[in-house]
């Protein structure tokens, strides 16, 4: 089982990384802002790897037949493998731009309140909250288990809708 999540998990991994670089780079807006939909989606794709190991592990190495349980524990490595290279990649693209993806976030996000009529107290309150926000960002002792909060709870979710499918031993049975 270590060597089915080491497998799918740097597969499923090096792909969201992609999304995530190809999400930053080409589709957020100047305001860092815009690529969240294409993000999450990239999230979603790259985690249906889970389903694929599940199947593969039930099927080649178990002889068709698995429990929910052991099922959940693969997805869930496979998911947390993911998210290290998730959160590996963000570092890089976070470094690497010197991080400019705070300030221009904060600033669109300033811009969205304006937009919206936001008062001068309250664009104040939240100029310092979203302050006090980015001080602690800034640290990666907060930034990094912020970073793998975004992509696990899609992991766990997948692992839980493939380990309760593919417990059915009919649901895409193997082929000999």
């Amino acid at each position: 089982m270590t060597r089915i999540i080491l497998v799918f998990g740097s597969i499923a991994g090096s792909l969201v990384a992609l999304f995530l670089i190809l999400g930053m780079t080409l589709l957020a807006g100047s305001d860092g802002v815009g690529s969240e939909a294409i993000g999450y989606l990239g999230m979603l794709l790259s985690l249906s790897i889970i389903f694929v190991a599940i199947k593969r592990h039930r099927d080649i190495n178990l002889g068709g037949v698995i429990r929910f349980w052991p099922a959940l524990a693969l997805g869930l490595g496979v998911a947390a493998l993911a998210g290290v290279f998730y959160v590996v990649a963000w570092e890089i693209y976070f470094n690497a731009t010197d991080r400019a993806f705070m300030e221009a976030y904060l600033s669109g996000q300033i811009a969205a309140r304006e937009a919206a009529g936001a008062t001068a107290a309250e664009l104040a309150a939240f100029r310092d909250e979203m302050t006090a926000m980015m001080e602690m960002y800034g640290n990666w002792w907060f930034r990094l288990p912020m970073t793998f909060i975004e992509i696990f709870p899609i992991g766990v979710l997948v692992s839980l809708i493939s380990a309760a499918l593919l417990r059915n031993r009919k649901l895409l049975p193997h082929r000999a």
